[in-house]
């Protein structure tokens, strides 16, 4: 008995049948697990957790510290085990990875790109960390991955939305299961003409950073491809708290769209400056205005209030979600915290996870077998349907949320409602699309 999977090579048997007489694959071979940067000796392993716990999207790292630490609890066999249970692999048994208790350290990013890579310089190199995770901001992600490759561990991401993550700047040692912003776009174009028409002008105020740019540039795309004109595109500095100033230019602009490329504190406050400036209660061009919010989270729509009721966006997750392995991390989440999880709380958990995962199936923590381990990877059982890690690129490809603010919401947890589960097939894209072109994942870093 044998099973298979697709990596960049190709169909390679990844098991059998001791005495079968047949090679092994390279991760299963004894020689591939020596060499390697901190390579546990002991009875423990360490995973480095690098979150904004300061700056404009702390919120979001707050959520992605719970989870990383229920996902390490579930690891070491205590709580409910929460998606160990409902994850379509079994390899995880609760006694840590590999048989080693699982124990963490933390970092600041700072939601900045050289803060990110001191702290998870320092869990690498005076901590021990064998794998980092985490961060809330695509610039963050593009730093850290790198680092990470050049060092010699993995790097699962955390919320990054940027096309480069998994285009341009693509690593071997890096895996993101978010989605990205073409995906979003790829998502949120049919709602939006069914919704508003396929007759609209569109103002865009986009974060000057690698994710507004890749996340404009994406929505832009395909909303003209289905009729609308963009008016006008401007950038916004990442630590603007007061948008007034890039609002009022809208009013005069002939737009009826506003496209906000905006996340965490940024977007709470550009659309709360929006709505009192009565954008939605204005009629341009013979139709009611319409905010779009691309990217959003739940955290987000709780500081936004009643400014979100009506705006569609699009999510990774949401705790919403009626599939057993969502079901399921709620509970857990819910039980442990009190609130159910954000969508970035669940990338940084699932990450976590498939981690673990990765080792125990590959038998070895060498950053190259749980490469050769992830590439091509199909799984269920984490929310989001059949999910693919992607050998070309390491992005992961599952269904993609269209959400909604909720105009009768009952509590700040139930804010927006989800509008459509967009299919898999709908937001996948060929490895060489434009929008991602001039990557090279290159070869897998063991480091020492």
């Amino acid at each position: 008995m044998s099973f298979t999977k697709l990596t960049r090579r190709g169909l390679i048997q990844t098991g059998a049948v001791a005495g079968a007489g047949l090679a092994l694959p390279t991760y299963l071979r004894a020689e591939a697990h020596a060499g390697f940067t901190n390579a546990p000796t002991g009875s423990t392993v360490t995973l480095g957790f690098n979150v904004p716990q300061t700056g404009p999207y702390a919120e979001e790292g707050l959520d992605e510290l719970r989870a990383q630490e229920l996902a390490v609890e579930h690891l070491n066999g205590g709580g409910d085990g929460g998606m160990m249970n409902t994850f379509s692999s079994k390899a995880l048994k609760g006694n840590g990875i590999l048989g080693k208790k699982v124990e963490y350290v933390t970092g600041d990013t700072q939601t900045k790109s050289d803060a990110a890579r001191a702290s998870a310089k320092s869990m690498i190199e005076k901590d021990g960390a064998v794998m980092i995770n985490g961060g809330s901001s695509s610039g963050v992600a593009v730093a850290v991955q790198d680092l990470c490759q050049s060092a010699g561990v993995i790097f699962m991401a955390g919320l990054t939305h940027a096309n480069d993550t998994t285009g341009k700047d693509r690593k071997a040692n890096g895996f993101r299961h978010f989605f990205n912003a073409y995906m979003s776009a790829a998502a949120l174009a049919p709602v939006l003409k069914n919704a508003y028409g396929s007759e609209r002008r569109a103002y865009h105020l986009t974060a000057d950073y690698n994710w507004g740019w890749t996340q404009q540039e994406s929505i832009a795309a395909a909303t003209e491809a289905m009729g609308w004109e963009t008016v006008e595109n401007v950038l916004t500095p990442l630590a603007s708290t007061d948008f007034s100033s890039y609002i009022a230019p809208v009013l005069n602009s002939g737009a009826d769209v506003l496209v906000l490329n905006h996340y965490g504190g940024n977007m709470v406050n550009s659309l709360t400056n929006a709505v009192q400036f009565g954008l939605l209660d204005k009629e341009v061009n013979g139709k009611k205005f319409e905010i779009v919010v691309p990217l959003y989270s739940e955290l987000m729509a709780a500081g936004a209030g009643a400014n979100v009721q009506g705006v569609i966006g699009s999510m990774n997750w949401n705790w919403q979600l009626q599939d057993e392995g969502s079901k399921a991390f709620t509970k857990s989440f819910g039980e442990k915290y009190g609130r159910p999880p954000s969508n970035s709380a669940h990338t940084c958990y699932v990450q976590t996870l498939l981690y673990a995962d990765a080792v125990e199936r590959a038998g070895s923590f060498n950053p190259c077998a749980v490469v050769e381990a992830l590439e091509g990877y199909e799984f269920d059982g984490l929310g989001n349907g059949p999910t693919l890690y992607r050998a070309d690129d390491h992005q992961c490809f599952k269904d993609v949320l269209v959400m909604k603010g909720a105009e009768n919401p009952t509590n700040e947890y139930d804010t927006l409602e989800i509008v459509e589960q967009t299919p898999r097939a709908q937001v996948e894209y060929a490895p060489d699309h434009p929008m991602f072109a001039g990557g090279d994942l290159g070869k897998c870093n063991p480091g020492a």
